[in-house]
């Protein structure tokens, strides 16, 4: 099974096993028939989201990573929690998804860093910050990868605050510090193109371990492919 046969097996999927879009699956892990556990091929493979792991969700529509986010927390008893942000009102899924599971309708793009940091746990951060945040594709390359790209460096920003410091700034001001915490990680979507190396070179020296992936559940003529950033720095 290969091509657009394996994306629409991962679309079929979802819907049976209750997830709103083929997207979970970007993250799952039991590719063959035994597709009950669902966790996420990421997951899996990088163990980003553990019990207790504060997530931020940005561009959470429709809501298929909010569900195996919070999956991942464990049991309720665990703790965690799942904030999602979009620009759409995007309602908590019903399955997979618990107390711990919030939307947030807000504009990423110009949503103030502080406001992002009041909404997790005791305003400390984010130990998770995901963004599945895409553009409209008009079919130009060149046009959908500079936007992907724009979405990609706020995430970035959200995420890192300033990441160099500015001459004769004696102080961090309130929305230059970003909401991941260190020790945290990151997963930024984009559309692949010359200039997504320039994210990769500025998040390297950042964290303990930066890569690119290109999940099995994406269609085959797709350019989507994940920057994962793992350990945070001090």
């Amino acid at each position: 099974m290969s091509g657009s046969g394996t994306a629409d097996f991962f679309y079929r999927e979802a819907q049976r096993l209750g997830y709103v879009a083929r997207s979970a699956f970007k993250f799952s892990v039991n590719y063959g028939w035994n597709l009950e556990v669902q966790l996420l091929q990421i997951q899996k493979q990088y163990k980003l989201i553990t019990p207790g792991s504060s997530v931020v969700d940005l561009g959470c529509a429709p809501g298929a990573w909010l569900q195996v986010a919070c999956q991942s927390l464990g049991p309720l008893k665990n703790g965690g929690v799942v904030v999602g942000i979009d620009l759409k009102k995007v309602k908590v899924p019903s399955t997979h998804c618990d107390s711990r599971v919030s939307t947030v309708c807000a504009d990423v793009m110009n949503l103030p860093k502080h406001q992002l940091l009041n909404l997790s746990p005791q305003k400390k951060g984010f130990s998770v910050v995901l963004s599945d945040m895409c553009p409209l594709v008009s079919g130009i390359t060149t046009r959908d990868a500079a936007l992907s790209m724009e979405l990609g460096m706020r995430a970035l920003d959200l995420a890192l605050g300033k990441t160099e410091k500015q001459p004769n700034q004696e102080e961090e001001e309130e929305d230059d510090v970003g909401v991941l915490k260190a020790g945290g990680h990151l997963i930024v979507k984009l559309l692949e193109s010359e200039d997504t190396k320039e994210l990769s070179k500025i998040c390297k020296p950042l964290f303990r371990k930066s890569s690119w992936l290109r999940p099995k559940a994406t269609r085959s003529n797709s350019r989507e492919i994940y920057l994962i950033c793992q350990d945070l720095q001090h």
